[in-house]
């Protein structure tokens, strides 16, 4: 008896032993939107843009061990993200199905308007949601606006996805769709770096304005440095870095004010 319960606790040594070391944080994994510039976008290299810096200042600051990953479209750093392969994802705005696999620092790093795009020559008239209804829209697979206008579209819009945003340009110019929701800043740093603004154009009032935060995976255990990111986020947040960061990449980036749309009559 004494030797089979040896044999029992030395084989459960070696399960727990493995799972004991995958519960320490060695390197912190951060990854984001790889379409969806100047918050966070691939450069072809590596991940980039005012997400991922404040971020990397963020974890440079408290000494946390990290690494930037590229994974593919967001939908696969969500599912990465689930899994803790990664661990924090820069930048996203909160909705109950994710807060299922992800704790959300308190500290928002910077608002994020959501904005209808049309086809210059195909507009029409539009002064809040319920002017979408009937005609036929397009999103970014993976991508969530808040504010409500999730369930809204949920429930009375009808619309297709693509991986990136491009594609749903594309299918904005060929007529296939009406409309596309996505971020005004993102569609519009598309626009300019493909000179396509007498084509297009975004619509106001926006459809949604809610604040984009860092997130960390549940399953990770680098969870554990949650509230000291939060601590130094607002640090940040009162030295006015969080918004300088993005300021930073409007301009380099030549990006319209948001205030300078006016709402189509």
């Amino acid at each position: 008896m004494f030797k089979l319960l040896s044999a029992y606790a030395l084989s459960l040594a070696v399960m727990i032993a493995p799972a004991a070391g995958a519960a320490e944080c060695t390197r912190l994994v951060v990854s984001a939107d790889s379409d969806y510039a100047p918050l966070h976008w691939y450069d072809g290299k590596h991940l980039t843009g005012a997400s991922i810096e404040i971020a990397t200042r963020a974890l440079e600051a408290l000494n946390i061990p990290f690494e930037v990953r590229y994974v593919g479209p967001f939908h696969r750093v969500l599912k990465a993200a689930e899994s803790g392969e990664v661990a924090m994802i820069a930048s996203l705005k909160i909705r109950p199905e994710r807060q299922q696999y992800l704790a959300f620092t308190s500290v928002p790093l910077f608002v994020n308007p959501i904005a209808v795009f049309v086809a210059r020559d195909r507009r029409f008239a539009y002064g809040g949601w319920k002017d979408l209804v009937g005609k036929r829209g397009a999103i970014t697979l993976g991508n969530q606006f808040g504010g409500g206008f999730d369930e809204f579209m949920r429930d009375n819009l009808i619309i297709e996805t693509a991986q990136k945003t491009y594609m749903n340009f594309t299918k904005l110019d060929s007529g296939r769709i009406d409309y596309l929701l996505t971020g005004y800043y993102s569609g519009m740093i598309y626009l300019n770096q493909t000179q396509q603004q007498d084509r297009f154009m975004p619509l106001r009032p926006f459809v949604s304005e809610t604040d984009n935060y860092l997130a960390l995976s549940k399953a990770s255990p680098c969870i554990k440095h949650l509230a000291r990111i939060n601590a130094q986020l607002e640090t940040m947040q009162k030295r006015g870095e969080l918004r300088a960061v993005l300021q930073k990449f409007e301009t380099d980036l030549r990006i319209e004010s948001t205030a300078a749309i006016p709402p189509l009559r």
